[in-house]
């Protein structure tokens, strides 16, 4: 893996590690999520921990075929960030005082899903509730509507899945609220065809172009977009939500309220000494190395793979948890 790539800062970074399939063991640092096959038509849990500076995957079914393999493994190096370099990243923020933190404990990635679908439908979760409410939202989609493993654990559903519910279902038994005409729409038109929201990560689309295409969406603000636009790769955005207002106000405004834009303003001084805040810059990147190695005893899998990655990056807050 990465010489700059902390697990503990990836996968504790923001709430997604909070929402099933993911569960996250606090105590050993382990996080686990159901990872499915489309073209097997399979499903697995699996763990992925650090020991010893490398990466291990363990899976709990050892009769998944070697393609299905080759799939978690990408999808566990989409989920943690393995492809972004932040080398450079990092010696910029070296220059900021209350930034300098980052480097010094390799944080900066952001923990995703597997697919766009996925982060997606969590993003809408998020909207207009509590935190409380968002994990209950997902709790119900994963456990009313997605696949079981033979360990008994439940996949994200699918978007056919979940085309082949009712609106009311997702009032009823999702406890969607205003959200469940939005789940039916969105759940029909990825499952058609007629959208599809992993393209977003290689779209040849501006920022704002892919901004204005995200809120297409039902359920999609700016909160919304420009959180998912994080998700795929562009930070350009603040997606400031309540929590963020809250602790820019307590931060750097005395505690007082202020407008959206008067907080834009504050970061634009990051724009103008590093060129980098919020404006997204991209850097292409050295090729880098780590390996994958699978023991057939245990169901490990280490990363040994070469890659080759680029950065965006968005400084946002000097907050961080130790």
């Amino acid at each position: 893996m990465p010489k700059n790539f902390s697990f503990k800062y990836t996968i504790f970074s923001h709430g997604w590690s909070d929402l099933l399939p993911f569960e996250l063991g606090r105590e050993t640092w382990h996080l686990s999520y159901v990872f499915i096959d489309e073209e097997s038509k399979s499903l697995v849990s699996a763990t992925i921990s650090e020991a010893d500076g490398k990466l291990a995957i363990e899976i709990t079914d050892a009769k998944i075929g070697k393609n299905f393999e080759k799939k978690i493994l990408r999808d566990a190096r989409h989920l943690l960030r393995l492809d972004d370099d932040l080398s450079e990243f990092y010696q910029l923020t070296k220059s900021e005082i209350e930034l300098a933190w980052i480097a010094v404990k390799n944080a900066g990635r952001l923990l995703r899903s597997p697919t766009v679908f996925e982060d997606l439908v969590k993003t809408i979760c998020t909207t207009n509730c509590s935190w409380a409410l968002t994990k209950k939202m997902v709790t119900n989609l994963v456990e009313k509507l997605g696949e079981k493993t033979v360990d008994g654990k439940s996949a994200f559903p699918t978007a056919e899945a979940m085309a082949n519910v009712s609106t009311e279902f997702y009032k009823d038994e999702i406890r969607a609220g205003y959200r469940a005409p939005y789940f039916s729409e969105l759940a029909e038109k990825v499952a058609s065809g007629k959208i599809n929201p992993e393209s977003w990560l290689h779209t040849d689309l501006s920022t704002g172009e892919l901004k204005k295409e995200m809120k297409q969406i039902k359920g999609v603000g700016d909160y919304a977009a420009e959180n998912l636009l994080k998700l795929v790769g562009r930070y350009d955005g603040l997606a400031l939500d309540s929590w963020l207002r809250a602790q820019f106000y307590k931060k750097h405004n005395g505690g007082n309220i202020c407008a959206d834009k008067e907080i834009g303003k504050f970061y634009v001084r990051y724009d103008k000494r590093l060129a980098i805040m919020p404006t997204c810059v991209k850097f292409a990147a050295n090729k880098n190395y780590f390996d994958f190695n699978i023991s057939k005893t245990s169901r490990k899998v280490e990363f040994v793979q070469p890659f080759q990655t680029f950065w965006r990056l968005n400084l946002r807050t000097g907050n961080h948890c130790s």
